[in-house]
């Protein structure tokens, strides 16, 4: 019964956390700057673990309703954008799939992975018949030069208050919780004593 609850429960919030990620679906580059994108971020995951868990349901619903409203054609070109994009990874996995037999070499077939009837990679089939895309292979960016070697540089002029308000976020969307510590440290303590 309870693996049936869990299941009930990751099945909750998979289907959450899908549904926020289709409204939801701004990019980095949508933003001024990576502390506006990680703060949306932020806001997005509170957002998500307060509907899994059940806290001020109404309230975030309205949110959604009305940024749904406000960004509608923002939500949909991002859609067809995303669309576009995986539309060109299955183009490209389809074509790099297509190898000369002589270039495959000895390869995967002694590892197990599917082979076709000719040595080629054959790619394996998700549910529903569409075949998985593959990574085509993405180059590494290069750095600006006079770009900050940390990234999150930006953040160094946040108050204190701020910065352990972040902490204790990120904390909790990692499931973490000072209770937890507590109860566990309560059991350790006892577990030890010897009767």
């Amino acid at each position: 019964m309870v693996a049936a609850s869990g299941t009930n429960l990751w099945a909750k919030e998979m289907a959450i956390r899908r549904r926020i990620a289709n409204i939801f679906n701004k990019r980095e580059e949508d933003f001024p700057s990576l502390k506006d994108y990680n703060d949306y971020l932020e806001e997005v995951e509170d957002m998500t673990s307060n509907l899994v868990e059940g806290i001020d349901v109404a309230a975030i619903e309205a949110k959604i309703a009305k940024y749904q409203e406000e960004n509608s054609e923002q939500i949909i070109n991002s859609r067809a954008r995303k669309a576009e994009e995986l539309a060109a990874a299955l183009r490209a996995s389809q074509n790099s799939s297509l190898v000369d037999p002589a270039d495959a070499g000895p390869g995967p077939s002694s590892q197990g992975v599917g082979v076709g009837s000719q040595g080629q990679y054959a790619p394996a089939a998700v549910p529903g018949g569409l075949m998985q895309p593959r990574p085509t292979g993405m180059a590494l960016q290069p750095v600006p030069v006079g770009a900050p070697a940390d990234p999150l540089q930006g953040y160094a002029a946040e108050d204190e208050e701020t910065m352990k308000l972040r902490a204790e976020r990120g904390a909790r969307a990692g499931g973490w919780t000072i209770e937890l510590s507590k109860r566990r440290s309560i059991e350790e303590a006892f577990s030890s004593i010897w009767v």
